[in-house]
This record gives C-alpha cells, structure tokens and sequence, in this order.
C-alpha cells in the first residue's frame, strides 16, 4: 500500500510555528530596547513609593503631624517658586532612575584564580608535544601565554574544564593517529579523569575542540520503537553526528532520544551484525532487544551457545523456529538455515526469470541470533564433528539476497575463534563493556572520537555501521523475564513486547517461573 503523504499543515507546521516563535521573541527584544527607560523609571518609582511607605510606617503617630506639615510646605514652596514644578518633576525623575537601575553586579570577565591555573597547567602539558626549537614565534613555550593558544573556554560547576578549545600550530602532526592519541590521552588526565571526552579535530584551521559529554540515559527500557520494517535500534546516543530523534516512554513523560539505527534488507550495505564485549557487559540483553524488535516482522532462529538460558522467554513464542542449546540442536538448526537461505535464493531467482514477484515466504525476513558460538567450536573440535561457524558460511555470503540477517555475539578473550567469514561478512560492528583503544580499533576499524573509560554500566559501548561514524551507544534494558534479580517494570516491559505463547509439536510445555507467570498473567 502506499504511503499517504503528510497533511500540509502537519509537514510545514513544525516550520511555521518556529518561525513565528522567533519573529515573537525578536519583537519582544526590540520592544525592551525601547522601552528601557521607561522601565527603568517606573522600577524607580515602585521603589521609592516603597520607601515612602517604609518611613512613614517606621515614624511615631506622635511625629506623623509635623512630617506632614513639612512635606506641605515643601510642596507649597515648590509650588510657588518659578518653574518649581517642572525642577521638582525633573528632580524626581532623575531619583527614579537611579534608583530603578539594574543593580546586579556584573558578572565576573575571564577564569578565576583557580580556573586560571587549571588552564595554564593545561597549557605547560601541551608544550613539549606543540612546540618546536626553530619555531621563531611559537604559539607554545614555557611561561608563554596561555589565553592565545585556548580562545574559547568553560567550567563546570566542579570548576572543572567542560569545553575547550585549542589553537596549535600548523606543522603538528594531526593526521597521525599516534599523534593524536597521544595529545587526547593528556588532555583526559589533566582535564579530569572519570569523564568521556568529545575530541574534534579541525585539521584545516588547526585547531582543536574538547567537549565533556554527559552520560548516556541507562533507565530507556524495552518498548516498541517507531521505526520502518527493516529498521532495527541497537540503541541510544549523543545527538553530535545523528540527525534523527525517536520519542520514548518514560513511565507518564515522553523524551526525544538520537538512536543508532540499523538498517537490514536487501539493499543494505551492513546486512550482519558482529557484537563483542567482556563477560556481563550486556551482549545477550544486545540480541533479547533485536529478537523482540525482529519478531515484529519476521522469524527468528536462537542458537545460544553460553547455555545460561538467557534466551527461554522466546521458546514457543510465534515467529521464534527455535531455542537451541546443546551442539547437536544448534548443528541441525543452523544446517536448515544454510538450506533455507539456498531454496530462497532459487526460488527468487526462478521468478525473476519468469517475470514474477518473488513468492511471499522468500521476502519474509529471517534472523539468525548466535551467541557464543566459540563455545560451540571448542566442543565440536573436541568431539570431532562440523564446527557450527561453517554453516554461517552461506546465511553470511548470501542472506541479503535472501532476506536472511545473521547476527553473531561473542567476548573478547574468544574472538580468535570466529571463523574468517563471520569476520568479512559482519560489517555492522558493536563493542560493549569496557575496551581500550586498541581493542576497539580491532573490532570497529577505527577509533572513536570519545575517550572510553574503565567503569561502564551495562550495554554501554561503541558502535560502527559499515564506514560511518563510531557512536557511543547504550542498550536499552532488554534484561532475561525469568531472572530473579530483574526488576518488575523491566520484567513487564519485556513481557509485553513477546508474541503470544503457542504450543510445541510435540505438545510439552516449557517450565515458567512463578514470577514470570504471574506477571505474564496480569498483562
């Protein structure tokens, strides 16, 4: 069906009502230009009928009578003398306005004391790394001016720097990574550890900016995006190099959130998905998020390899094929996928030849969720049989012709047994937990612009989408219904988001937790 376009006072409203806000508040800026004066006097006279009532308050009623009659004759004088009025009304004003002026003190011009020498320990870090002994005028040097080489500077609350930025000089090697680390690892020590740091780099102007950024929001819970078929979250980020915002429920309140969206189907340029992290940094609460997002649309196949049971909410649900957790379930299932992915690939091609829409079943998308499979490759190796990873072989070569998105979750102390073609084929890359640099350049292909720090929460980390950008991402809390520790809101959350339950083949039904079950009851 096609998609009907916006109503034009829906797609221009947004525009126009903008517009008027900002024609509104230049209005008003102008009409306080203006008026200024007459502000200023009538504060003036508020305070000086306030101090009238004041002091005649603060006057004994003994003393009431001759303070009136002195202030009669005052005006009667007044009133007599020539052009006495007109001086009296001058005098008057003149006493308005200086009393009615903006008595705020003003605010304080360049850092304090303190702020001073955090910048100019700032500056004396930086100098052996941006200076040159046959510079003649080096931006740079020992006791030189620091508020030449930072023009543009804030603090935090703390005192501590918050955005900087930097001026060096031109023959600094900028387009050396090394390099760069290098001045980026100084500034997160001295500018204060603890923090995640923004760096942008203006090779061009030669200049360099640090920004502190705020920590993601780890409170988003499961819940339905609203997204496009095809169009998968992997999570949330800063708003610094995404252009799209999606509303969120946070209980009653609602929040525009910058996600990290992943784009699958058949004209995608990442069409698999390589997640890595260290043990509880929240890979498989990565893949619960995108079983629940796939269900929506397609079918999804789970082969868990850590044997927790992470993935037990989703046996017998609609759309799920299956829950394997033993080597001989997760060798038949990933078999029949590699099979799957051939009779789809023939069949669209059949009817391509024939003139013919591809059949329905063959456009149905089709997830393959496999964690841990270097669990699975230890024990196979060790009862000689077909290492699972070769039969990702074909869902990886040829799945985006076929519909068939293969994404694969592991840990970096395992990562060495990924076979080659999990490695070529996953080009949407996802890092959780913390990492060094040099981790996350291995994975990603390239640094961040951030500063990875040691504690994270989890499903805190990085992500890259083919050659784009690396984002910092956070999970939303998709945590296991039937865990004990998992909270109440957390638990429905993910509850309300699985299909109906049916009942298998072979008529058994999977044990559910009291806890699970009684609030799988009341939604």
């Amino acid at each position: 069906m096609a998609r009907r376009p916006l109503p034009r006072i829906l797609s221009t409203g947004s525009a126009q009502i903008a517009r008027s806000r900002e024609l509104a508040r230049t209005a008003a800026d102008s009409a306080t230009d203006v008026l200024h004066p007459l502000i200023t006097i009538t504060r003036g006279l508020r305070r000086l009928a306030s101090a009238g009532r004041r002091r005649w308050a603060d006057t004994p009623k003994d003393r009431r009578g001759p303070l009136l009659f002195l202030v009669a004759s005052v005006i009667l004088v007044v009133a007599l003398v020539p052009y006495g009025p007109l001086l009296a009304v001058i005098s008057l004003m003149a006493a308005a306005a200086w009393q009615g002026r903006d008595r705020t003190p003003p605010a304080p011009e360049g850092p304090d004391e303190s702020q001073t020498q955090r910048l100019r320990a700032l500056y004396e870090a930086l100098v052996p790394y941006f200076s040159a002994a046959e510079d003649p005028a080096p931006l740079y040097g020992h006791g030189g001016e620091w508020d030449k080489a930072f023009p543009s500077y804030e603090f935090d609350e703390t005192g501590r720097v918050c955005h900087l930025l930097i001026r060096y000089p031109a023959y600094f090697p900028d387009g050396e990574p090394e390099a760069r680390a290098r001045i980026e690892q100084l500034l997160t020590a001295k500018a204060g550890r603890g923090r995640e740091y923004h760096f942008a780099w203006d090779e061009e102007g030669n200049e360099l900016t640090v920004t502190v950024l705020a920590p993601l929001p780890t409170d988003i819970a499961a819940q339905r995006f609203v997204t496009a078929p095809g169009e998968t979250v992997l999570g949330f980020t800063d708003p610094l190099q995404v252009q799209r915002t999606l509303p969120l429920g946070y209980g009653d309140a609602q929040r525009d959130v910058p996600p990290v969206v992943w784009r699958t189907g058949v004209r995608s340029t990442e069409p698999h998905l390589l997640a890595i992290g260290q043990p509880g940094s929240g890979t498989s609460t990565l893949l619960r998020s995108i079983a629940l997002q796939a269900l929506q649309h397609g079918d999804v196949l789970v082969v868990d390899g850590s044997g927790t049971g992470d993935y037990a909410c989703l046996t017998g649900r609609d759309g799920v094929l299956a829950v394997e957790c033993g080597l001989s379930g997760a060798l038949a299932s990933l078999e029949w996928a590699a099979t799957e992915t051939e009779r789809r690939l023939i069949a669209a091609n059949r009817a391509r030849q024939e003139g013919e829409a591809p059949p329905e079943d063959t456009r149905r998308p089709l997830w393959i969720l496999v964690d841990r499979p270097s669990a699975f490759t230890h024990l196979a190796a060790a009862d000689g049989r077909k290492d699972p990873q070769a039969l990702l072989q074909v869902p990886l070569r040829h799945g985006r012709a076929a519909s068939v998105t293969v994404v694969v979750a592991d840990q970096f102390d395992s990562a060495d047994a990924l076979s080659d073609a999990v490695r070529q084929h996953t080009r949407a890359r996802v890092v959780l937990g913390p990492a060094t640099a040099e981790q996350l350049e291995a994975v990603l292909g390239a640094r961040p612009q951030t500063t990875p720090v040691a504690q994270v929460p989890p499903g805190r980390g990085y992500a890259r989408l083919g050659a784009g950008p690396v984002h910092r991402l956070q999970v939303p809390a998709t945590p296991d219904p039937y865990d004990d520790a998992t909270s109440d809101a957390h638990r429905q959350a993910v509850l309300d988001l699985l299909p109906p339950r049916t009942t298998p083949a072979d008529g058994e039904t999977v044990p559910v937790p009291a806890e699970a079950a009684a609030a799988e009851a009341s939604s």
